[in-house]
């Protein structure tokens, strides 16, 4: 969330950074700046009441030391008077903060001033475009035909077992998938991530704590009973590892990736963009997290975007990148670029990454920080990104290397699958 100094200090600048993402946060903003302003004024009164009851507390051993007894007395009602008025200041104090926080949590990033301006994806930018779309000399399958040719996917199994959106991978469907899967993780250990293994259920603190919550609580999975959440991505239980930690400069920037099942309710999601693997419930993905410095993020920011650039190019799909709008960005993020992939049956872009920096937002919620080489206390910034999620990499990888006899398997991915071609 964003920091209250800076919403005093800047509240024409904030308002109007938080118009590109089509959020009027006039009258909020000014409720939390009044609400701020009354919360000094108390912290004012409540710290002259303390000076007051401890210099009278103080006087009291020196009154009955010199005989004055009544004095002493008179000292001690009093004092015991401060003190209740304290007790009423604190409880203020603490219902003041509350509502601010509570406000603050309503409030987005603010975009940096390279996000373009724009209502929804149309007006995302395209950043770079590469990779040749393939052409066929026959009409290519979509990908649910083509899983169900060679008994790749089984979809109305997955309905059976646990309904729409949860589909059974079999054979060399389950074998590719899982080649993707340890593909992704060995190319980020050799950049340098150290791979973690989370849990994929959270805690209301972790939703909070990275901003799912309470912005897409009803995208997420609740069991109600341990008021536990499923993961929507490992970026929340892996940047929840660093929540209420201090860390110092020396350590940064830190570099973790995760392999996990996510879950996504999706609700009111329908029609042709959501058939097949386009859209589910439930899916893999490996994700890519960074703590770093501010002085530091945007370079961190740069080489995330490189090595989910390499890992398309070496399954050797046509891919672009697009700097996304104001309209079009997530709640929490600052700056965020997303990856698409061609399908050529389809005949369309599919979103396969989003890489993000979310600045100091996600970690002032999580009170992640770290003290730099002068020994003073900041914030950090986090980042996160797909690298890459597995349903529309899968898709294009069956459609666009569609043979009329089988499918192709990109090199990279041969010594993981064990085949080289599907038939």
């Amino acid at each position: 969330m964003l920091l209250t100094k800076f919403i005093t200090e800047n509240k024409e600048e904030v308002i109007r950074r938080l118009a590109k993402k089509h959020f009027d946060g006039k009258e909020i903003i000014e409720k939390i700046i009044d609400l701020d302003l009354q919360r000094r004024t108390t912290q004012k009164e409540l710290d002259a009441l303390l000076a007051k009851a401890n210099q009278l507390s103080k006087s009291i051993g020196a009154l009955m030391q010199a005989g004055k007894k009544e004095e002493a007395q008179a000292a001690k009602q009093e004092t015991a008077k401060y003190k209740e008025e304290t007790k009423v200041l604190s409880a203020k104090m603490d219902e003041i903060e509350f509502l601010v926080r509570e406000l603050l949590l309503q409030v987005p990033n603010l975009p940096q001033d390279c996000v373009p301006e724009g209502k929804s994806a149309e007006d995302n930018v395209i950043e770079k475009s590469e990779g040749s779309i393939p052409e066929f000399s026959f009409e290519p399958l979509a990908h649910w035909d083509l899983a169900k040719k060679y008994d790749l996917i089984d979809f109305e199994l997955g309905v059976k077992i646990s309904g729409a959106g949860f589909p059974v991978y079999k054979g060399k469907g389950a074998q590719l998938q899982r080649a993707l899967i340890n593909f992704f993780l060995d190319e980020a250990r050799k950049n340098g991530y150290q791979e973690i293994m989370p849990p994929t259920v959270v805690n209301a603190a972790s939703g909070y704590g990275t901003g799912q919550l309470p912005d897409k609580e009803g995208q997420m999975y609740h069991c109600p009973i341990d008021d536990l959440y499923l993961i929507p991505t490992a970026e929340v239980p892996v940047t929840n590892i660093y929540r209420d930690v201090i860390l110092s400069e020396k350590e940064l920037p830190i570099k973790n990736c995760a392999y996990t099942q996510c879950f996504r309710r999706e609700a009111g999601s329908y029609g042709k963009d959501v058939r097949g693997l386009n859209r589910l419930h439930e899916f893999s993905k490996i994700e890519i997290v960074r703590i770093d410095t501010p002085e530091h993020s945007k370079v961190s920011h740069l080489e995330m975007l490189d090595h989910v650039e390499g890992l398309l190019k070496k399954l050797e799909l046509p891919y672009r990148i697009l700097r996304l709008c104001g309209g079009d960005m997530s709640f929490t993020a600052a700056l965020c670029f997303d990856f698409e992939v061609f399908s050529s049956a389809q005949k369309r872009w599919l979103e396969v990454s989003s890489v993000s920096n979310f600045e100091s937002y996600q970690a002032n919620r999580l009170k992640c920080r770290y003290k730099n080489l002068e020994g003073k206390t900041e914030l950090c910034h986090t980042l996160n990104g797909s690298a890459l999620a597995l349903p529309r990499i899968f898709a294009a990888l069956l459609e666009n290397n569609q043979t009329e006899n089988g499918i192709k398997i990109p090199k990279a991915l041969v010594p993981y699958c064990g085949f080289d071609e599907i038939n």
